[in-house]
C-alpha cells in the first residue's frame, strides 16, 4: 500500500474547507496543505490577528473568521457569517490539561471547547456542507483513559482533575463522530463523519505547563523533542481522514509504536468509544446543553 503524504493529496480546486484552530499546530499544517492543493480555506480562530499572520504565510486562497468555541454566541455568529457551501469541516481546535476554567456558557473549559463547541458548530453548518463532504473531528489517544460522567459532566461537584477532564472530552469527540455517522446514514446523506488523532505532535498544546526555563518546562521540551513528530507529520492523519476514500466513522492515527508517530492508517478505539448507547445519550445531552440539534431528517422522518 502506498504511504499517504501531503504530496499525494488530490487537486482540491473548487472545494472549501473550514479549519478550527487553523492558526497554529496541526490545524495550521492541515490548512496550509489544503490551500496548497487548491482548496479555499477558512481559518476559524479565536484571535483574528494570529489567523491573519498564519494565512499570510500560506499559499493559496485563505480567509480568516473569528470563532471562540468556548462561547456559543460566537459559534452562532460564525455560522451566520459563513454562508457559502462547505466541503470539509475540520474540527481541530482544542485545549489540553489547562487549570479549571469555564466557558462563557458555564461548561468545563475542555468539554466546552473540545466537544460542545464543535458539536454546536457542526449542527449549525451541516445544512451548508455539500454532498460527499467530510466532517473530521480531531481526538486523541488520551480518549482511552476517558469516561463520560453524565452525573457531573462539567466538574461542578467532584474535585477537578485536568487529564481526566481532557480524556472525557476526547472520548466525547469519538462518540460524537459515531453518532453523527449514524444520523447522516439514517438521513441518506452522502456526507461522511470521520475522526483522527495526531499521535505525539510537537504543537503548543502543553506550553502552559511550567514557566519558561523551569525544570518542568525543560522536562516537557526534552520529552517533546524525543518522542514527538512535527506538526506537518501530525497533520497527516487529519488530512487522510479528510481526503481519502474512507467509510464513515473511520478513525485515523499514526502507524508507529503506541500510535505516537508515523504514517496515517486506520486505528482502533477503546471499548468506551464504541458504546452506541452512550453515544446516543451524549448526543441528547449535548443538544440540551448547546441548544442545537441535528438539522436533517431520516428517511422515516425522524432525526433520532
Amino acid at each position: 500500500m502506498t504511504t499517504f503524504t501531503i504530496d499525494r493529496m488530490p487537486d482540491l480546486t473548487g472545494r472549501t474547507a473550514v479549519v478550527t484552530g487553523g492558526n497554529s499546530g496541526i490545524g495550521r499544517a492541515a490548512a496550509r496543505a489544503l490551500a496548497a492543493h487548491g482548496a479555499r480555506v477558512l481559518l476559524a480562530v479565536r484571535t483574528p490577528a494570529k489567523g491573519h499572520a498564519a494565512a499570510a504565510a500560506m499559499t493559496g486562497e485563505v480567509g480568516v473568521h473569528r470563532l471562540d468555541l468556548a462561547d456559543l454566541a460566537s459559534v452562532r455568529a460564525f455560522a451566520d457569517e459563513v454562508t457559502e457551501p462547505i466541503d470539509f469541516l475540520i474540527n481541530n481546535a482544542g485545549l489540553m490539561v489547562p487549570p479549571l476554567g469555564r466557558t462563557a456558557d458555564g461548561f468545563e473549559l475542555q468539554l466546552g471547547t473540545n466537544h460542545l463547541g464543535h458539536f454546536a458548530l457542526t449542527n449549525l453548518l451541516l445544512p451548508r456542507i455539500r454532498g460527499r463532504g467530510r466532517i473530521v473531528t480531531v481526538s486523541s489517544t488520551g480518549h482511552r483513559r476517558g469516561r463520560i460522567d453524565f452525573a457531573d459532566l462539567n466538574w461542578e461537584r467532584k474535585p477537578y482533575r485536568a487529564f481526566p477532564a481532557y480524556a472525557q472530552s476526547k472520548l466525547a469527540n469519538l462518540l460524537f463522530t459515531t453518532e453523527l455517522h449514524r444520523r447522516l446514514t439514517g438521513a441518506g446523506s452522502p456526507v461522511r463523519a470521520t475522526a483522527a488523532h495526531p499521535g505525539m505532535a510537537a504543537t503548543g498544546l502543553l506550553d502552559h505547563l511550567g514557566t519558561p526555563g523551569s525544570m518542568r518546562s525543560r522536562l516537557r521540551d526534552a520529552a517533546t523533542r524525543r518522542l514527538s513528530q512535527s506538526d506537518d507529520d501530525g497533520a497527516l492523519p487529519t488530512l487522510y481522514a479528510t481526503v481519502a476514500d474512507l467509510p464513515g466513522d473511520s478513525y485515523v492515527g499514526p502507524d508507529g509504536l503506541l500510535e505516537g508517530r508515523g504514517a496515517p492508517k486506520l486505528v482502533g478505539r477503546s471499548k468506551a468509544a464504541r458504546d452506541l448507547a452512550v453515544a446516543r445519550r451524549l448526543w441528547t445531552v449535548s443538544e440540551e446543553l448547546t441548544g442545537t440539534a441535528f438539522p436533517l431528517t431520516t428517511s422515516t422522518g425522524a432525526a433520532g
